[in-house]
């Protein structure tokens, strides 16, 4: 049986942080603000997967007054992740991403994110797909103030 979830993040950018995406670190002025590294490509998935097997949120496994998530890399979240789908027999089969921010651009980058992803999914890449937009000038995303994302994940079970 096949399953999907989807998942969404968004975060503020600010002065004074390293800015994450999809687990790659992408030179800019700004970073995103959040307890851990704020990586909205990452947590976006991270909830895609788990409603897609039907667990808590990442807000409930994670909770930002835990400091034992402080400033940890997202990376590390969407492996425990993963290995809470596998603990449910559950297989990933495809991530759909969609990034929304007005700069940097993300084309240099894509492919690198994409990897990323699958290898901690232990996943071909090519079932992983990153695509990026601006939000055309509109909203907080619109005016250079936050970055969102969007993902949808399907899973499938062993029978």
């Amino acid at each position: 049986m096949q399953r999907i979830g989807i998942g969404y993040d968004i975060h503020r950018l600010a002065e004074g942080r390293k800015l994450f995406i999809g687990g790659v670190e992408i030179p800019h002025i700004k970073g995103l603000l959040g307890h851990s590294d704020a990586d909205v490509l990452l947590h976006a998935v991270c909830d895609a997967l788990l409603g897609a097997i039907a667990e808590a949120d990442i807000g409930e496994l994670f909770p930002n007054t835990d400091p034992r998530y402080q400033d940890i890399s997202s990376v590390e979240l969407l492996r425990e992740v993963s290995l809470l789908v596998k603990k449910k027999n559950f297989s990933v089969q495809n991530i759909d991403a969609v990034v929304i921010l007005e700069e940097p651009r993300l084309s240099p980058f894509k492919g690198e994110m994409r990897s990323r992803i699958a290898s901690v999914l232990g996943i071909k890449t090519d079932c992983v797909n990153v695509k990026a937009k601006t939000n055309e000038g509109l909203g907080e995303i619109g005016h250079k103030d936050a970055a969102a994302s969007f993902a949808v994940a399907i899973v499938s079970d062993g029978g």
